[in-house]
């Protein structure tokens, strides 16, 4: 009575240390699968970002179009007007001698007026167009077309060199940007698949008592599978989690890069994390499991 007492004692006792074994083994799995999805979603929110980036920097690209000192203010209108209607055009901002020259006083330090007896600056439409059209290229179509169709104009100044070199640096820093990304994103995809490969492997000899007792491979897949999904979702919460908490401390240090825009993208970014936590918990489940039904009875000690 007392060795039967003994044995179930000890039973019980080993059953406690699977449970709580298999529970950090399931908790385990969920924390590794969240910090590799908050790292995707972080890589997202980049990638977001650096476009976001590029475009407000080219957007900031400026065309000074000059007006002739005879220029009728109707027909300085007019061309405003006509500017503002184009698909490429931003904003337009118009700029009269005398603001010119005060600007350029503030930026000399003194009034250069007084000293050359006259105001050489020409009143001017500050013209920025989209970011689309922010390369030399489309800004000489669109400095071509404008001379051609306004007699006011009598010369459209913008800065090609710094076109050039921002275009150049935006197109280097996009390749490092998505080489990064793959770099990372394949990480990650193997990061996944190799946790759930673990907590699967440490339910081989399960898998197989089911494939001993008769089970067919779709009822003994079907709970893992199901696991793994469940997985992926709590999973892809607990990385959004921790993604607002960045982009939370990320306002506090950049608040430009949030807008109304970027809230639009980002809660697609959040049901992307959702979808891909998921989908590679399925997967790797699926084919976790698939290797340990086929595999042999003196590999499972391996």
């Amino acid at each position: 009575m007392k060795k039967s007492r003994i044995i179930y004692s000890t039973t019980m006792s080993q059953n406690k240390h699977y449970k709580r074994k298999v529970r950090a083994s399931y908790f385990t799995t969920m924390v590794s699968i969240s910090l590799v999805l908050f790292m995707l979603g972080v890589l997202g929110f980049l990638l977001l970002s650096a476009e976001k980036v590029a475009n407000r920097v080219k957007e900031n690209i400026k065309l000074s179009v000059l007006i002739n000192d005879d220029g009728k203010e109707n027909d300085i209108v007019k061309l405003q007007k006509h500017l503002d209607r184009q698909a490429y055009i931003k904003e337009t901002q118009y700029v009269s001698k005398e603001e010119a020259a005060t600007l350029l006083s503030k930026d000399l330090g003194e009034d250069f007026i007084s000293f050359l007896g006259y105001n050489p600056l020409k009143s001017s439409i500050e013209v920025y167009v989209k970011s689309a059209w922010g390369n030399n290229d489309s800004l000489k179509v669109i400095k071509n077309e404008l001379i051609k169709r306004s007699d006011i104009i009598e010369d459209i100044q913008y800065h090609e060199p710094l076109v050039q070199a921002i275009n150049n640096n935006i197109r280097k820093i996009s390749l490092i940007v998505v080489a990064f990304s793959a770099i990372l994103a394949l990480i990650s995809l193997v990061l996944i698949n190799n946790t759930i490969r673990i907590f699967v492997y440490s339910k081989r000899f399960i898998i197989r008592t089911m494939q001993l007792v008769g089970a067919t491979e779709a009822f003994i897949r079907r709970p893992f599978v199901r696991r793994g999904i469940f997985q992926g979702f709590i999973s892809a919460l607990l990385a959004i989690g921790l993604i607002i908490t960045s982009l939370y401390f990320a306002h506090n240090e950049v608040p430009e890069l949030f807008d109304i825009e970027f809230y639009d993208t980002i809660f697609i970014l959040f049901a992307l994390v959702i979808v891909v936590g998921m989908l590679l918990s399925w997967i790797a489940s699926y084919f976790s499991v698939r290797k340990y039904l086929r595999i042999n009875v003196e590999d499972l000690y391996y």
